[in-house]
């Protein structure tokens, strides 16, 4: 056991006021926790650092649950209430030697429960408090125990009804008479929505398959099975996506929709890539209903809405978004479509794919496989009288060229690149062989975007502000007196993980003399960002803290999205 004046003299290293010591020493008692336990709970030290120091101490080391293939059998080998009452979960078992992990080993009494409901013996290994409830929510929750229960049912007779019209709306369903894999489909689509997930993964192993969400960023299990029936499933989407069931050697891409309930319409964007074990399948999840109205509509603070409003206001020039795959950069600029977007305007899109149709705009879906691409279109596009031009991406010189010239000749341009700052779109178009005197004439504002984790409302709670909060935001105490931070405690609404939805941290940078005359220098992009700053451009980090400060967000996730400055 750990001396208690060596966990205060670590306390203290890690910004726990002295004072404040014996007070939280009587806190803890109270609530039933040790030490540990309440410093991690209430967000006074970062669970990681915690973990660390008793793994130091008492030599065990530390797992990342996530990381680790579950096989379900093992749960079965514990009884749910042994799980859920020492917040336990068993990692694996090899013979009569059982791996569990906890965040509490100074918890002699689960080792023996643990020994007399399996007939083991118990090895211990740390893992995160946080990890080890979503796991338990995930494993347990009543949509994943529906699956597993249809899963583990007989998968014989399965049928398919070949064929199909192009652009088929599939009504989603649950009867007894449709084949299994029609039904396990539509309840991993059913589990998906519910989940709020932005994606879906079906992935294939050697001797099973694992189906996995993306929540809010990140990649969730929910469950795995034998390989029996991956191919069926395969198949299945294949079917729905109008793709060809007999080709397995090349990528394919594909479309469905779907309607759920009354008249919920989802659209799923699937990509079927081959694998060494077999073809893993990727479905975007595309709701029309979650696509906000006008810029005004998205929820980004007062001053880069201000920017972008004003951006957009101007009549001709490019205005871009950047920033990496899933940060949002689609529906910002559906959003300033949908401002501009009235009966005197003509606007149109060049788009690979279209991921939403908007009444009152002429989309064009991008075909390099037949020579559309997104230079080809946008010429093709320009002849067409547009007032307003989306181009999907800027991949290659001769679409910048494009896009710049149409910028410069009376249309308003929207398009995206891919860098980590707006100022790095200047240096990203030089790159590529334009102009700089043309980049300055022609690009208005650009913004860069990321996506930020709401902290979940229904188990938020108030925590300390430390000193290494501090020090790692490079923050002055005397400036947040009286702010109050908040973390997610993890509760059933947000699967354990203390966040619920995201929003966008954004940057825009506008354009001004000093700054085109930086661009036509050539001047690096960290010139131009500082040129930026000094003239009141709000950084991704400024934007984030900004959430922190008012309590929406927590320390973690303004570090994970931008770096503190």
């Amino acid at each position: 056991m750990i001396s208690q004046e060596l966990i205060k003299q670590w306390a203290i290293e890690q910004g726990v006021q002295e004072k404040q010591w014996s007070d939280h020493l009587v806190k803890s008692r109270k609530l039933s926790q040790n030490i540990f336990q309440y410093l991690m709970a209430h967000g006074i030290v970062s669970e990681q650092v915690v973990l660390e120091f008793i793994s130091a101490q008492e030599e065990l080391p530390i797992v990342n649950l996530k990381s680790i293939r579950f096989d379900d059998e093992i749960l079965k080998k514990i009884p749910k209430r042994v799980i859920e009452q020492y917040r336990v979960f068993p990692v694996g078992v090899l013979g009569k030697l059982m791996t569990l992990a906890t965040s509490n080993p100074f918890d002699l009494q689960v080792v023996d429960d643990v020994r007399n409901v399996t007939d083991c013996e118990v090895v211990i290994v740390l893992a995160s408090p946080k990890q080890i409830k979503e796991f338990i929510d995930e494993k347990y929750s009543e949509s994943t125990n529906q699956l597993k229960e249809f899963v583990a049912a007989d998968d014989e007779g399965i049928e398919y009804v070949k064929g199909g019209d192009e652009g088929q709306v599939l009504q989603s369903k649950s009867s007894s008479d449709e084949a299994p894999v029609v039904r396990m489909i539509n309840l991993i689509l059913d589990q998906a929505l519910k989940l709020r997930a932005s994606d879906i993964h079906f992935e294939p192993f050697e001797k099973d398959f694992r189906v996995r969400y993306r929540i809010d960023g990140a990649l969730r299990s929910s469950f795995s099975h034998a390989k029996d029936m991956y191919g069926a499933i395969v198949a299945r989407v294949k079917i729905m996506s109008q793709l060809n069931i007999t080709e397995k050697r090349v990528p394919q891409d594909g479309r469905f929709g779907m309607v759920f309930g009354k008249d919920r319409r989802i659209d799923f964007r699937v990509s079927i890539l081959p694998t060494y074990f077999g073809e893993k399948v990727v479905m975007r999840i595309l709701d029309k209903g979650g696509l906000k109205g006008s810029l005004a509509d998205i929820g980004l603070s007062s001053k880069p809405t201000e920017a972008l409003s004003k951006a957009i206001a101007v009549p001709y020039g490019m205005v871009l978004v950047t920033g990496p795959t899933g940060s949002g950069k689609s529906t910002t600029l559906y959003s300033m479509l949908n401002t501009l977007n009235t009966p005197d305007r003509n606007l149109m899109t060049i788009e690979d794919p279209v991921e939403y149709q908007v009444e009152g705009i002429t989309q064009t879906q991008a075909k390099p496989e037949v020579g559309l691409t997104f230079a080809s279109g946008l010429r093709s596009l320009l002849r067409q009288s547009p007032d307003i031009v989306l181009v999907g991406e800027i991949r290659d010189k001769e679409t910048a060229d494009i896009a710049v010239k149409a910028a410069l000749t009376g249309h308003l341009v929207f398009s995206t690149l891919h860098t980590n700052s707006a100022a790095g779109a200047m240096t990203r178009l030089i790159d590529m062989g334009v102009e700089p005197f043309l980049i300055a004439s022609s690009v208005i504002a650009v913004a860069a975007q990321r996506l930020i984790r709401k902290i979940c409302p229904h188990c938020k709670k108030s925590t300390e502000i430390t000193e290494d909060v501090y020090r790692r935001l490079h923050l002055k105490p005397e400036e947040w007196v009286g702010v109050k931070a908040y973390k997610g405690d993890g509760c059933e609404k947000c699967n354990g993980t203390g966040y619920w939805g995201r929003m966008a941290v954004i940057e825009v940078l506008a354009m001004n003399p000093e700054l085109q005359g930086l661009v036509i220098q050539r001047k690096s992009s960290d010139v131009v960002h500082a040129t930026a700053v000094r003239y009141g451009m709000e950084t991704l980090f400024q934007n984030a803290l900004g959430y922190f400060r008012s309590g929406q967000t927590t320390l973690d996730e303004v570090l994970r999205i931008a770096t503190a400055e």
